[in-house]
């Protein structure tokens, strides 16, 4: 294992069609605070953090989601999308889980942070102020560059019947 930052996530997907149209969607996070409030293209996220060199990455996803969502991670197998290297060199850990759920219903945990810089006033921040299902096409464009990857993975095994 490498000893660079490493992040755990979960994407969670529902099919949608059938057939030959037979596809996904998925549920992303506008990630929270004022360097994001303004930007939709490549401001949004999987449910995902840090997690340190001696902690299990599926027990890091399921508690990054638990704390990004104030919701309970739902029942389901997982289907494992692998890694991906992000242009900060962190590497990010991502599972996929079928399931439904209300964007309406997330309570987002928050972060602290001096705003504005220097200011010495402590803010606090949802760290991921809405959440959105959305189709793969709508995905590639909110999604940062490095995450892309794990909606395609996901489509790819979603559309060849395997996993899902």
């Amino acid at each position: 294992m490498s000893t660079g930052r490493r992040s755990a996530g979960l994407l969670l997907f529902r099919i949608t069609g059938g057939g030959a149209d037979r596809d996904v969607e998925v549920l992303i996070g506008h990630m929270g605070g004022p360097f994001w409030q303004r930007r939709e293209a490549a401001a949004w996220s999987v449910p995902k953090g840090e997690y340190a060199p001696d902690e299990d990455p599926v027990a890091a996803a399921r508690r990054e989601f638990v704390e990004e969502l104030g919701l309970p991670v739902p029942d389901g197998p997982w289907l494992p999308l692998g890694e991906a290297r992000q242009k900060s060199g962190k590497t990010v850990v991502v599972w996929a889980l079928e399931a439904e759920l209300d964007p309406s219903a997330v309570v987002p945990g928050t972060f602290v942070l001096e705003w504005p810089r220097g200011s010495g006033v402590q803010q606090e921040f949802p760290e991921m102020d809405r959440f959105a299902w959305c189709t793969p096409e709508q995905a590639a464009e909110r999604l940062v560059s490095g995450q892309r990857v794990f909606v395609d993975r996901l489509r790819a095994l979603v559309r060849g019947g395997t996993g899902a």
